[in-house]
């Protein structure tokens, strides 16, 4: 059994899958997110599209992080994490403006004060203010926060969005086809509309980086950070102190930095993409839960894509490879691994799209190919291997 498992998480989600497998997968059962007719209004040509998600355990990094350092400021940090993974989601279905947000915050009241959901919250409308600045449109609806110390021990940071959109401009993934090349979008590096350099970390895998980075003095001085039913031999079973100073690259920075990077968003770029360039895009995927495999939930039955040429993994995840002794599978099922966001497309487009991705200080190439199959697959090929899916 992998540490991710005996930390009772799982990489795929079998079980959540299983669970939901007999509910309604919308009208485009491939598309990114489910779609709906538009029961808001009634128009055949619209749809609707609601989505929900957070930011998973990263907020007990953050928890950490502020205890060590006392800098508050992490949590602006957490409520983008809470609102990229919904707002990115969309971004793969086409969407992207005009779109409603609702927060939902559970909290330990005894170990997360008032100043703490002040800057989750305050964090929260600071990031679409932001990205208004680019044509970027989504309004805060409020939402719940409630103190449920007996469920949660710090704070649970979530939400959903939805939008009503027009059926035309929605990308359904139904246009994946062999001949297909694959433009990856790199999760690191620093974007224009970013104020300081992003690790790539985003929002998954948080629960195995936690312990598989940090020192066990943190689950001595910090129960709360963690279920203590665990066996304490995968419980905070790294090297490092979240102060520990590390070279990336030229760049000096913490490992508590690299850990809480907050998760980048594409919308400034996809929506400059989907606004000038629409029809050239087959498909689009968010390497979130599942890593560099998420995509073969969502690419036809008749094809292998084949992904040749990944970015090479930024630090972060070298070093949760290092401190966890996880193989190459294991951490390209948990990891993004650097490739945050796939675009399939037309080779003769793929130029096109590349250059307005680097002029907005965003890495993007072609990583790989699709290919004609008898059965769906997806193989990741490295140096020395090739990882079949």
């Amino acid at each position: 059994m992998s540490l991710y498992n005996k930390r009772g998480v799982s990489a795929q989600k079998e079980e959540v899958h299983a669970a939901t497998k007999h509910l309604d997968p919308g009208i485009y059962p491939k598309a990114f997110c489910k779609i709906y007719p538009d029961v808001l209004c009634g128009d055949e040509n619209w749809v609707n599209v609601m989505h929900a998600d957070g930011a998973g355990t990263k907020s007990i990094l953050a928890y950490l992080y502020w205890k060590e350092t006392g800098d508050i400021n992490v949590w602006k940090g957490i409520a983008q994490d809470a609102i990229v993974m919904n707002l990115d989601d969309l971004l793969c279905v086409g969407i992207y403006d005009q779109i409603l947000f609702s927060s939902t915050i559970d909290r330990n009241k005894k170990n997360i004060p008032g100043e703490v959901l002040e800057a989750v919250i305050n964090g929260t409308q600071a990031f679409f203010d932001s990205m208004k600045n680019f044509g970027v449109n989504i309004t805060f609806m409020g939402g719940e926060t409630a103190d449920v110390g007996d469920v949660v021990r710090t704070i649970a940071v979530n939400g959903t969005m939805t939008a009503r959109w027009p059926k035309s401009g929605i990308i359904t993934n139904e246009k994946i086809q062999p001949g297909d090349v694959i433009i990856g979008l790199a999760g690191y590096g620093q974007a224009v509309y970013e104020t300081e350099y992003n690790s790539g970390i985003a929002s998954n895998g948080l629960t195995s980086a936690r312990h598989d980075i940090l020192h066990k003095t943190y689950g001595a001085r910090f129960h709360e950070s963690y279920d203590t039913s665990l066996d304490e031999q995968v419980v905070y079973i790294g090297p490092h102190k979240i102060t520990d100073e590390i070279m990336d690259g030229e760049r000096s920075t913490t490992i508590g930095k690299l850990l809480l990077s907050p998760t980048r968003t594409f919308a400034p770029l996809l929506k400059k993409i989907l606004e000038n360039h629409f029809e050239a895009i087959h498909g689009l995927i968010h390497c979130s839960g599942g890593g560099q495999t998420k995509c073969l939930k969502y690419i036809p039955e008749n094809v292998r894509v084949v992904k040749d040429n990944l970015f090479e993994p930024p630090l972060i995840f070298k070093l949760i490879q290092e401190a966890s002794k996880s193989d190459d599978r294991e951490m390209y099922q948990v990891f993004n691994m650097g490739t945050r966001l796939e675009i399939y497309a037309n080779e003769k487009d793929a130029d096109t799209i590349i250059s307005i991705s680097k002029g907005m200080g965003i890495d993007a190439r072609i990583i790989g190919r699709v290919e004609s199959s008898g059965s769906r697959s997806l193989s990741i090929v490295m140096k020395n291997q090739e990882l079949v899916f």
